[in-house]
C-alpha cells in the first residue's frame, strides 16, 4: 500500500476503510465481545455500523472504540480486565512473519491511551502487551513513550526477550523515529540502539524488517553510526551471515540512493577505477515512450558494480533530478558489462508532471558520477 490508511491507495473506486471496516468486520468484533456478561452485541453493532459513513480510516478506529467503550466499566483497571477477556486467540506464534492481524483489534490499545496514559500506566501496558499479540501496538505505544519515557523503556527492557516475535516486534517498531502515520517521539534516536543490539539477531523475519526500518530511518539522522553499527553486528555474528546480509541492505538502501560512501563500502561496492559510457541514447524521445538507458562498463581489476542513474528533468522553474535504480553486476577486466533498462516516460502521472525540454541522464557506479549524456523530450505526438 503505496499511501496511507485514510488515502485510496488502490486505484479509483476503492476505499481501504470500506474494506476493512464493515458490515462483516463489525459483525465479527460484535460477537467477540458478546462473551462478555452484560454486554449487547445488537446495540453494538447497530451503533457501529450507523457511523462508519463518512468517517476515514483512522476515524472509524476511533468510532468503534467509542462503541466498545459505551459498554465498558468507567474505572480502566475494570475496562482493561473486560478487553483482555473479549481478545481473540494470539495471533500463531509458529509463524515468522506476515501476520499482522486485524485493524479491528486495535481497539484495546486505543482505549489504553485514551485510559490508562495518566492514571493507570503500569496496567495500560500491560494491556497492550497481551493487544500487540493480535494487532500490533506500535501506534499505541508512542504517546507512552512520550509521556513516561523511563518507564516505558524499562518496559522495553524486558519486552525485547519475551516468548512472543510481535512482542518483540514491537520495541523496535514503536521507537522507530520516522514511522510511517504515527505520531512523533521525543526519544532521542539513539536510545532504542540497545534493542536493535539484542533484535538484529532475531529469529523472525516481522522482526528483524523492523529493526531494518528502523535502522533505515537511523541513517538519515545518523549515517556514520549506523554503518558502524552494522559492521559490529555482521561481526559478531549472532544473526546468520544471509540474513544479515539482508538486513543490512534493507537498512542502507536509502543511504545507498543518497550514494553514501561509508554505506556503499559496507556492501562491498568500493570505490574503484571504471570506465562506463552511454549506449545508443538517442536524440529525442516523445512523452509516453520509453528512454532506453543503456551502459557499457570496464575495469582494470574484478569489482562488483551497483549502477543508478539519474534523471535530470527540465522544469518551469529549473530543473530536478530523480535517482533510479539500474542493475547490478560485477564488472571483470578486459570485459565490458553491458547493463541496459527502458524507462517508461509517462504522459498521464499525477504525482510528477513532464515538460519538453532538454533532459540529462547520468549515470552513477558505486556512488560516483561517471557519464552523461543529454535528449530532448518532445511533446507526444510531435513530429
Amino acid at each position: 500500500m503505496a499511501r496511507g490508511p485514510d488515502g485510496a491507495g488502490g486505484g479509483a473506486g476503492f476505499s481501504l476503510a470500506d474494506q476493512v471496516f464493515n458490515a462483516g468486520s463489525v459483525g465479527d468484533l460484535a460477537r467477540e465481545y458478546a462473551v462478555l456478561p452484560g454486554f449487547d452485541a445488537d446495540r453494538f453493532r447497530d451503533a457501529a455500523l450507523s457511523g462508519l459513513e463518512g468517517r476515514g480510516f483512522m476515524e472509524r478506529l476511533e468510532w468503534l472504540a467509542d462503541c466498545i467503550e459505551a459498554q465498558m466499566p468507567a474505572r480502566f483497571p475494570e475496562m482493561a480486565e473486560r478487553l483482555e477477556a473479549a481478545m481473540v486467540p494470539p495471533l500463531d506464534p509458529r509463524l515468522r512473519d506476515d501476520d499482522f492481524g486485524r485493524f479491528i483489534h486495535a481497539v484495546p490499545g486505543i482505549l489504553a491511551v485514551r485510559h490508562g496514559l495518566e492514571a493507570h500506566r503500569e496496567r495500560a501496558l500491560d494491556l497492550i502487551h497481551a493487544a500487540t499479540q493480535r494487532f500490533s501496538m506500535e501506534y499505541a505505544i508512542r504517546p507512552f513513550l512520550n509521556r513516561w519515557p523511563d518507564e516505558t523503556l524499562a518496559r522495553m527492557d524486558i519486552w525485547v526477550g519475551d516468548d512472543n516475535y510481535h512482542v518483540r516486534r514491537l520495541v523496535s517498531e514503536g521507537t522507530r523515529p520516522r514511522l510511517p502515520w504515527a505520531r512523533n517521539i521525543t526519544l532521542a534516536p539513539d536510545v532504542p540502539l540497545r534493542f536493535l543490539d539484542r533484535l538484529h539477531a532475531d529469529p523472525t523475519r516481522f522482526v528483524t524488517r523492523s529493526v531494518a526500518n528502523h535502522v533505515n530511518d537511523l541513517s538519515r539522522l545518523m549515517p556514520d553510526v549506523v554503518v558502524s553499527r552494522l559492521a559490529q553486528w555482521r561481526d559478531a555474528g549472532r544473526q546468520a551471515p544471509k540474513e544479515m546480509d539482508w538486513i543490512t541492505r534493507h537498512a542502507l538502501r536509502t543511504a545507498v540512493k543518497r550514494g553514501e560512501r561509508g554505506a556503499l563500502d559496507l556492501l562491498g561496492y568500493r570505490a574503484g577505477a571504471v570506465r562506463a559510457r552511454l549506449v545508443g541514447l538517442p536524440a529525442q524521445v516523445r512523452i509516453g515512450e520509453a528512454l532506453p538507458v543503456t551502459v557499457e562498463i570496464e575495469s582494470d581489476r574484478r569489482l562488483p558494480v551497483m549502477v543508478d542513474y539519474r534523471l535530470r528533468f527540465a522544469r518551469p522553474g529549473g530543473t530536478v533530478e530523480k535517482v533510479f535504480k539500474l542493475k547490478t553486476g560485477v564488472a571483470e577486466p578486459g570485459k565490458a558489462l553491458r547493463l541496459e533498462k527502458r524507462h517508461p516516460l509517462k504522459g498521464n502521472a499525477t504525482t510528477f508532471r513532464l515538460h519538453p525540454g532538454e533532459h540529462g541522464v547520468i549515470v552513477q557506479i558505486n556512488g560516483q558520477d561517471v557519464a552523461e549524456g543529454v535528449f530532448r523530450l518532445e511533446e507526444a505526438g510531435a513530429a
